[in-house]
């Protein structure tokens, strides 16, 4: 798999910009700030409908314009396909396929596989709960793309049962007959929410199971000389959900342990009005030996760990018969020689292999490939990134 073409239009920095890519290392270079990561990570849109910097797609949109657009053409296995994406600040987004019109955006999930490194991704193993959901929920849509549906399905339940709980106890203290509709209202919607639960539950869980043994063996080859690695899931409805195995098979059981935990917390949720049993309350637990990686593991260790968590899902979308577009946004600068040598060691076989960095030296030399500069004009105080040199161009 690759990108035979990348196009944006009002994208960040980039007014416009047109680019014909090959199954080659390319590497953008340019200085912080100019829009080299805005390349990559409308990619990374692409292939998961999420930004891996921001969680709304406001900042997307070029300061001054109506809406983003994202072209992109992606070849498989001799089968082509191009995507356009249009990106509005508020309301719903438009997706195109070959130019005809998607009911739904994420009806172009799976056209595009890719696996980003980034220096975000530390946060991973330092950062809150959240940021492991993401990375859970994002190599799940890229495995099987029918599970976005789930996940917006839950979402959906889940504002609106949130939404109830906010005035709940309220409503309960003024009548009776409030606290009825209340009660009666908060049964439907848990009904759907342990349902919409489980079902992305389920496909956590079976990513987690396949993702554990493929961490282990790519952190121990990234740090031979530190602890064993693993990872876990932990569900805020407690250990039965967590030794669930996952996939289909368990959506049933994992349903019922999530409705008899919400019954069970019910009177809590109503006096804090919050929503505390459910996937959005879950974690991926990041173990070294014993220990949580989280405030025990040094910064090597962390390091080591995040790039294992990447690696491994290389690995796991490989297994699923894609290679995928491996894009590496300026974690050369953050790594020492070994880290660096072992990353450049693994992504060297990647069919195609998209790189930035400031400075061009911190790239290894194995990975050497088509280079193209990235600068920026400014008018009227906006700064505008644009391509100013190629070296396949310039031959």
């Amino acid at each position: 798999m690759f990108v035979r073409e990348l196009a944006l239009r009002d994208y960040r920095s980039w007014e416009h910009v047109e680019l014909e890519l090959q199954p080659e290392p390319t590497i953008f270079v340019g200085r912080n700030g100019f829009g080299k990561t805005n390349l990559l990570e409308s990619l990374f849109y692409v292939a998961t409908l999420r930004s891996h910097r921001v969680s709304s797609d406001a900042p997307l949109v070029r300061s001054g314009a109506s809406a983003a657009r994202i072209g992109a053409t992606v070849q498989n296995d001799g089968r082509e396909l191009s995507v356009e994406l249009t990106v509005v600040e508020k309301g719903a987004n438009k997706a195109t396929v070959n130019t005809a019109p998607v009911r739904r955006t994420r009806e172009i999930l799976g056209i595009l596989r890719t696996v980003l490194f980034a220096p975000e991704d530390l946060a991973l193993v330092r950062g809150e709960p959240g940021e492991r959901r993401r990375f859970l929920d994002e190599i799940v849509v890229q495995l099987r793309p029918i599970a976005a549906g789930a996940r917006a399905d839950y979402d959906r339940v889940l504002r609106q049962r949130s939404a109830l709980l906010k005035t709940a106890g309220a409503a309960i203290r003024r009548s009776s007959a409030e606290a009825d509709s209340v009660m009666s209202t908060l049964d439907v919607w848990d009904g759907q929410l342990a349902q919409f639960g489980a079902e992305v539950t389920a496909e956590r869980l079976s990513v987690v199971r396949q993702l554990n043994p493929l961490v282990a063996q790519a952190y121990s080859s990234i740090a031979p000389h530190s602890r064993p690695a693993q990872i876990a899931y932990r569900s805020a409805a407690g250990p039965d959900v967590d030794q669930s195995p996952g996939g289909d098979e368990s959506i049933a059981g994992i349903r019922e342990v999530l409705a008899q935990r919400l019954t069970e917390v019910r009177g809590k949720e109503i006096d804090r009005g919050l929503c505390l049993i459910g996937p959005h309350r879950d974690d991926l637990l990041l173990n070294l030996g014993e220990e949580p990686a989280k405030g025990f593991a040094s910064h090597g260790e962390s390091w080591s760990l995040a790039l294992a968590l990447r690696l491994a899902c290389v690995d796991l979308l490989r297994a699923d018969g894609v290679e995928p577009v491996i894009m590496l946004d300026d974690v050369f600068a953050e790594l020492d020689a070994a880290r660096r040598s072992k990353l450049a060691e693994f992504t060297a076989s990647a069919e195609q292999l998209l790189l930035t960095a400031a400075v061009g030296e911190d790239i290894p030399a194995a990975l050497r490939g088509r280079r193209i500069a990235v600068g920026v004009t400014e008018e009227d105080g906006r700064r505008r990134s644009q391509i100013i040199g190629d070296e396949r161009a310039e031959q």
